[in-house]
Formats: structure tokens, sequence, C-alpha cells
């Protein structure tokens, strides 16, 4: 399958072997980006770190306590915002064309299961 979207409540991503240049699609149902293989590649790796991290900090943290988590590549930088079970996602495409989204925190679980199951790498 050359071509594949999958999507949800708040999020889409996807993945087009054939497309020359720009690979990957990630974004929602209002926006989206167009990603290369590597960008796309440092999106998911990224995105899986501060889901670890943030699974990690719910047993430092209080409750009630809301945290700021960012990881960075030279292509893009994540940033999750909130509880470690209930938290937003921020990004910035840091170089060529540029670009910036956000998903809501009801979508980033769907999202971080998705691209474990997006197979282009």
């Amino acid at each position: 399958m050359a071509r594949l979207v999958k999507s949800g409540l708040g999020w889409r991503l996807g993945w087009d072997a054939e497309a020359e240049i720009f690979k990957g699609l990630v974004g929602t149902e209002d926006w989206a980006l167009e990603l290369t293989e590597a960008e796309l590649h440092d999106f998911c790796r990224l995105l899986h770190q501060l889901a670890e991290t943030m699974a990690h900090m719910s047993s430092e943290l209080m409750d009630e306590e809301a945290i700021a988590c960012e990881a960075e590549s030279d292509r893009l930088w994540l940033e999750a915002d909130g509880y470690p079970h209930d938290y937003s996602l921020h990004l910035i495409l840091l170089t060529g064309r540029r670009g910036e989204g956000r998903w809501d925190a009801n979508a980033v679980p769907a999202l971080i299961e998705a691209t474990r199951s997006l197979t282009v790498f």
C-alpha cells in the first residue's frame, strides 16, 4: 500500500511512499502539515519520548500539578502541556517551509497509538 491516512477525533496522520518530497502528513480536521520522511520519523520518535516522560512524571507529581515537557530535533519541536494523563501537544517545524500545529488533549492518546502502527520506517 503506497498511501495510508489514519484519522480520528481531532487528529490525522498519513504516509505516501510514492510522494517525491513530503511523504508524511500530520494534522487535525482543521489543519495539516506535510512532512518529509525525516520530519515524520522525528515527529514519531519525539512524540513517543514525550509520552514516556509524561507517564513517568505521573509518579513524581501531585494529582493537581500540571507540567510542560519539550522534545526537539534539528527539524522540529514538540511540547506536551497539561497533566501526565491528559495533555495537549504543540508542534513547530524548525526548518524549510516552517509550520505550527496543536492537538487537544482528547486527541493525543489516539495520535500516539496511530504513530505506533504507522509502519513506514
